[in-house]
């Protein structure tokens, strides 16, 4: 039966492919905003079995979005419930992936260039400056989804060299009891792909829009309030030092 639900969400998945193509390029050439990568998005999580719920008021004005990252599902979600781009390393990958996240204006950053770290916060500001939240993974890769790993403060300095205010917002991913389950983590990616799509059942996914940050510290007091606050919304414990792990 795995390799049926394998099958049939595969197909599914292509067949979103096929049918909001076309749609999104319709919609570009008519120099509208294009719905599509964010209906595609959706579809994608869903049809991976996905049922995610909002918890918390939508921000107008810019928004930088602190999220948890523990699984490639991550993109899906939040994309899809939020309208947000991401940022991302310049070397994603797959040329498909990489056309694909062109299309949801994705923030490419070479983050191995140590000593580029203003010009990767300068270049996230940028898109901060147009109509989409844009959301960071501070943690630079996936969790296990029992703690949470050290966040990164370097790209929160964007909103400081943003052209309009922008709030910082932490924003918990909370898969529930199935965190462990879905931590991308010691897997190899095709194997974690293949593993998720063939899982029995839909899975409930809670995306909570936590308050907004005090903006009157500086980068790294900004990136610990983001880790406490997404830590206490998904009921981990905060020890003195990493990780923040599970209560027992």
């Amino acid at each position: 039966m795995g390799k049926v639900r394998l099958a049939l969400r595969g197909g599914w998945m292509v067949g979103l492919l096929i049918a909001c193509v076309p749609l999104h390029y319709l919609w570009k050439l008519a120099g509208t905003a294009s719905p599509w990568p964010r209906r595609f998005l959706r579809g994608i999580g869903r049809a991976a079995g996905m049922r995610v719920v909002v918890s918390g008021e939508p921000l107008a004005g810019g928004v930088l979005f602190v999220a948890n990252h523990m699984s490639w599902l991550d993109i899906m979600i939040l994309a899809g419930a939020t309208d947000c781009a991401f940022v991302a390393k310049d070397d994603l990958g797959h040329g498909l992936l990489h056309w694909l996240a062109d299309q949801n204006a994705t923030v490419y950053v070479r983050r191995s260039h140590v000593k580029g770290a203003k010009d990767q916060a300068i270049a996230l500001a940028g898109a901060l400056a147009g109509d989409k939240p844009v959301t960071v993974f501070p943690e630079a890769t996936t969790g296990p989804g029992t703690h949470l790993l050290a966040f990164r403060s370097t790209l929160l300095e964007a909103a400081n060299y943003a052209a309009k205010d922008v709030a910082i917002r932490p924003v918990a991913v909370d898969y529930g009891a199935a965190r462990a389950e879905v931590g991308w983590w010691h897997e190899a990616g095709m194997a974690n792909v293949l593993r998720i799509l063939g899982r029995r059942g839909t899975l409930p996914v809670t995306i909570r829009l936590l308050g907004p940050l005090d903006r009157t510290g500086d980068r790294k007091l900004l990136a610990a309030a983001a880790r406490e606050a997404i830590g206490e919304a998904l009921g981990f414990k905060s020890d003195t030092g990493s990780p923040i792990g599970l209560s027992e």
